[in-house]
């Protein structure tokens, strides 16, 4: 239930209320991945390769906001299901990158699209249009502030 948001500290507490947000904005599409066979995890995965293929297991892992160890499990799981491959690098084996497969490739854009209309939904639900644009822009201005002066949290 949502805090009163006339009282206690909860109700006014940036934290919380960036975090009740967003498992309330993400819990729809995540019902949706699940449906189609998609673990959250791998979803945030097919996410950021549809961005950027080819990314690395140290940016995915910051991207997704996932610990590296977790995020090697899960893309075992992706490869074993033929949907990423990986690649050392040529030019320092420490690096793997991480590849959408023909398969991943479909899957990725299937729910993007799934994801841009529960997204567009939840806001007309809950925003006007404008409300949900000056939304956004203002998170992503507090995430280029924050980031730049700290490290980027990790969800466990």
């Amino acid at each position: 239930m949502p805090p009163n948001p006339q009282t206690g500290f909860l109700a006014d507490y940036l934290q919380f209320l960036l975090a009740t947000a967003s498992g309330l904005a993400s819990h729809g599409f995540h019902l949706q991945a699940a449906e189609a066979g998609l673990p959250v995890a791998e979803w945030r995965v097919l996410a950021c390769l549809w961005d950027s293929d080819g990314n690395t297991i140290t940016e995915i892992a910051r991207l997704a906001q996932m610990e590296q160890s977790r995020l090697t499990k899960v893309v075992d799981r992706m490869d074993a299901r033929r949907l990423i491959r990986r690649v050392r690098s040529a030019e320092d084996r420490r690096l793997v990158h991480v590849w959408l497969t023909a398969t991943g490739r479909d899957l990725a854009e299937a729910m993007v699209e799934r994801a841009k209309r529960h997204e567009a939904e939840f806001i007309a639900a809950s925003l006007t249009e404008a409300e949900g644009k000056r939304l956004k822009a203002l998170l992503s201005k507090v995430i280029r502030r924050a980031s730049a002066e700290t490290s980027h949290a990790v969800r466990r």
